[in-house]
C-alpha cells in the first residue's frame, strides 16, 4: 500500500517542460502530454497563446477549403442567416503553451474565485457557476484575469471563444467594477452567470392522439382506488374537448456554442385518425390540431363497425354490479338516463355496494344493499335493501326497504323504510318514519312515524303505534335559519348592553358640561356682538362640547336601530310557526288502537300531544289557541 502512494505521490510532482502546441481540442492535449510525461492532467495547465477561427460553406455537398475569420470581425458572424445555414461550418484553432503547476507559475489574481464552466443538454447555453464562499480581490488586471480564466475554462470544455459570448466583456466589467468599490467582492451564495448563448434548436413533434375523455378524472398519490368504478361509461359535457390529433411538426435549425449545427430528426407519423364522428361531435381544425369537442351532454361511445364516434344518453343494461359494469358516477345534469333491465326477485339489478348517478334511472328489479342511487328521476319496479339510498327529484319506489330523499316521491309499499321529501305519496305504510311538507297514505298500518310541516292525510287506518307529527322547523334550512337567528339575538343583545353603558356615560358628560357650556356659549355672543376677538381657548371647549352632543346623538340612533333589530329578531320565532295553525292532521277513516297526534311550536317551545280515543270518527285536527293562552289540539269540522 505505501508503494502505491509514493508513485502516485512522484507522479504529482513529475514536472513538464513548457510545450507549445496548436490543436483543436485543448482538453485532448492536455490529457496527451500528461500522458506521455506519466502525470495527472489535473497537475497541467495552459496559457492561450493565439486563436484562430475559420469558417466555410459547402456547395451543394461538397466542401470548400477553410477561409480564416480574423477576431475583428468575429461578432458579424452572429446573426441567424449566416448559424442557421445548414453548409455553414466554423472551427477554432487555439495555440497553447502546456506547463506544470506550480507556486511560481500559478495565477494569483484569482485565486480565492472558485468557479466552473457547464452547459445545458444542447450546448446551447453555456454558465460560469461561482461556489459560495468565492472572493474577487481587487487588482489593475483584475478583469483582464477574469476574461482569461473564463476563455480558459471555455476552451477546455470545447466551446468556442469570441463567438456567442458577447456578454463575457459586460460580465467581466460589472464583477471587476463591484471589487474596486469595495475592495474585496464576496460571495456568501453561489451564483451562475450566462457566458455563451447559440441557438437553441426548437425540437420535433410526432403526431399523437390524445383520448381526453379518458383522462377527464385528476388523481393525486393520496387518492383512494375506487375499483368498483370502472368507467363503464365515459360521461362528457357540452363543449368538453374529447379528442385530439396533434399534427406532426418539423422542429427548427440550431446551432450550439461549440460550432456544431443541430438538425432537427424527421417528425414520426403514426396516429393518423382512422375514424369518423357523428353530429354530436364537432370537428374543429387548428395548425397545430384537430379537436373533437362534444355538442351535447351524455356520455362518448365508440361503434366498432363504422369506426364511429357518438355522444349517446340512453343506456340499457341488464344488471349494474362489480362484475359487470361497476359503478356509474355520471352525475345528475348529464342527461345520461339508465335503463337496468333484471327482474329476477332473488337478483339485485342494482347490486351490492354501487353507486349509480345520471340524470334518469328506471330499475326493473331490486337496489341491493349499501347500493347508493342518485338521479334527478327515478324509478325503482323491485325493492330496495334497507342499508341502500335513492334520491331523486321525482322518485317512485315499489318497495321502500331503505333511505329515499327527494321533492315529489312515491312508494307503493313503505316497510319501515326512512323517507324524506316536500310531497310524499305513500300507498301502504307498513311501520318507517316519514318526513316532508306534506304525506299522504292511502293505508296506515302499525309503528308509521310521519312529520310534516302542513299536512299529513291519511286514507284509512288499520293499524296502531302510530305517530302523527306537525313541526314547523322540520326542514334543515329552517333549523338552520333558527339558529343563526338566535345566535344573532345574542350577539346583538351584547352590543345593546354595551351601547346603553357607553350612552349613560356620554349623558352624564354633558349634564356636567352644560353650565359651562352655556356660560361659554354666552360670551362668545358678547364678544361677536362687540366686535371683540374671541378667544381661541373658549372657541375650543365650545366645540368640544359640541363635539361630544353629536357622539351622543349618533349613540342613540344606533341604539334604536339595533333594539329594532333585536325586536325584529325576537319576533321571528313565531314566523316559524305561523302557518302552524293551519296545518293539519286527517284521518279519513277511524282510528284504532293507541296513536298520537303532536304538534311542535317554536315559541314557546313547547309539544302538545293529543291522543284520539279509539273508535273515534274524529277526522280533521287542528292546534287552537284558547282564551287563556293555552294550546290545544282539537278535532275540526
Amino acid at each position: 500500500m505505501a508503494f502505491f502512494s509514493s508513485k502516485s505521490k512522484e507522479q504529482s510532482l513529475k514536472k513538464v517542460r513548457p510545450t507549445v502546441v496548436r490543436t483543436q481540442n485543448v482538453a485532448k492535449e492536455i490529457f496527451s502530454i500528461a500522458k506521455s510525461y506519466d502525470t495527472n492532467p489535473e497537475q497541467l495547465d495552459f496559457n492561450l497563446l493565439g486563436v484562430q477561427t475559420y469558417t466555410r460553406i459547402s456547395k451543394g455537398g461538397a466542401e470548400t477549403e477553410w477561409e480564416e475569420i480574423s477576431a475583428d470581425t468575429l461578432y458579424e458572424l452572429d446573426d441567424d442567416a449566416t448559424l442557421l445555414n445548414p453548409e455553414f461550418q466554423i472551427k477554432q484553432t487555439y495555440e497553447i503553451e502546456i506547463f506544470s503547476k506550480s507556486k511560481d507559475t500559478e495565477e494569483l489574481i484569482c485565486k480565492e474565485f472558485k468557479c466552473a464552466v457547464g452547459a445545458n443538454a444542447t450546448k446551447c447555453k453555456v454558465y460560469l457557476s461561482v461556489a459560495a464562499g468565492s472572493k474577487l480581490t481587487y487588482v489593475e488586471k483584475l478583469e483582464h484575469a477574469l476574461k482569461v480564466l473564463i476563455n480558459k475554462k471555455k476552451i477546455r470544455a470545447g466551446i468556442l471563444i469570441g463567438v456567442f459570448d458577447e456578454m463575457v466583456d459586460d460580465l467581466v466589467s460589472k464583477l471587476s467594477a463591484s471589487a474596486r468599490i469595495n475592495g474585496v467582492m464576496e460571495f456568501p451564495q453561489s451564483q451562475t452567470y450566462l457566458i455563451a448563448e447559440g441557438f437553441e434548436p426548437t425540437a420535433t413533434i410526432n403526431d399523437a392522439l390524445i383520448l381526453h375523455y379518458e383522462n377527464n378524472q385528476e388523481f393525486d398519490e393520496h387518492t383512494k382506488v375506487d375499483y368498483a368504478s370502472r368507467g363503464f361509461i365515459q360521461n362528457v359535457k357540452e363543449g368538453e374537448l374529447l379528442i385530439e390529433y396533434v399534427k406532426p411538426k418539423n422542429g427548427k435549425y440550431g446551432r450550439n456554442c461549440r460550432g456544431e449545427f443541430m438538425q432537427p430528426a424527421e417528425p414520426v407519423i403514426s396516429h393518423e385518425p382512422e375514424f369518423t364522428v357523428e353530429d354530436t361531435i364537432k370537428v374543429v381544425e387548428t395548425p397545430e390540431s384537430i379537436q373533437y369537442i362534444a355538442k351535447q351532454n351524455g356520455y362518448i361511445a365508440f361503434e366498432e363497425k363504422d369506426k364511429k364516434y357518438i355522444i349517446k344518453q340512453d343506456v340499457d343494461v341488464t344488471e349494474i354490479s362489480f362484475k359487470t359494469t361497476g359503478s356509474i358516477s355520471s352525475g345528475v345534469d348529464s342527461d345520461v338516463n339508465i335503463s337496468v333491465k333484471e327482474t329476477d326477485a332473488i337478483k339485485d339489478a342494482i347490486g351490492t355496494g354501487m353507486t349509480v348517478e345520471v340524470s334518469e334511472i328506471d330499475v326493473d328489479g331490486n337496489v341491493g344493499s349499501n347500493a347508493k342511487v342518485i338521479a334527478k328521476r327515478a324509478t325503482i319496479g323491485g325493492q330496495t335493501h334497507q342499508s341502500a339510498f335513492v334520491k331523486a327529484d321525482n322518485l317512485d319506489i315499489n318497495v321502500h326497504k331503505g333511505s329515499a330523499e327527494g321533492k315529489n316521491i312515491h312508494i307503493t309499499r313503505l316497510e319501515h323504510g326512512h323517507v324524506k321529501g316536500e310531497e310524499i305519496d305513500i300507498t301502504q305504510a307498513l311501520g318507517g318514519n316519514i318526513a316532508g311538507k306534506t304525506i299522504n297514505i292511502d293505508v296506515c298500518t302499525s309503528h308509521v312515524k310521519a312529520t310534516a310541516t302542513k299536512l299529513i292525510e291519511i286514507q284509512k287506518l288499520h293499524g296502531s303505534e302510530n305517530i302523527f307529527t306537525i313541526d314547523p322547523l322540520l326542514s334543515d334550512s329552517a333549523r338552520e335559519d333558527m339558529k343563526n337567528n338566535e345566535q344573532t339575538i345574542k350577539d346583538l343583545e351584547v352590543e345593546v348592553r354595551e351601547l346603553t353603558k357607553e350612552i349613560e356615560k356620554y349623558r352624564e358628560l354633558v349634564k356636567e358640561g352644560m353650565p359651562a357650556f352655556l356660560d361659554i356659549k354666552k360670551r362668545l355672543v358678547h364678544y361677536k356682538k362687540n366686535g371683540v376677538k374671541m378667544p381661541e381657548a373658549f372657541i375650543k371647549k365650545y366645540k368640544q362640547f359640541q363635539s361630544t352632543q353629536q357622539h351622543l346623538k349618533e349613540l342613540e340612533e344606533q341604539l334604536l336601530k339595533q333594539q329594532d333589530h333585536l325586536n325584529l329578531l325576537n319576533a321571528k320565532p313565531s314566523s316559524f310557526q305561523d302557518d302552524i295553525f293551519e296545518a293539519r292532521v286527517i284521518n279519513r277513516g277511524e282510528w284504532i288502537g293507541y296513536n298520537e297526534i303532536k304538534f311542535k311550536l317554536v315559541d314557546p317551545p313547547i309539544e302538545i300531544v293529543y291522543k284520539p280515543i279509539e273508535g273515534s270518527a274524529e277526522k280533521v285536527f287542528g292546534l287552537k289557541e284558547l282564551e287563556s293562552g293555552e294550546y290545544v289540539i282539537r278535532a275540526l269540522e
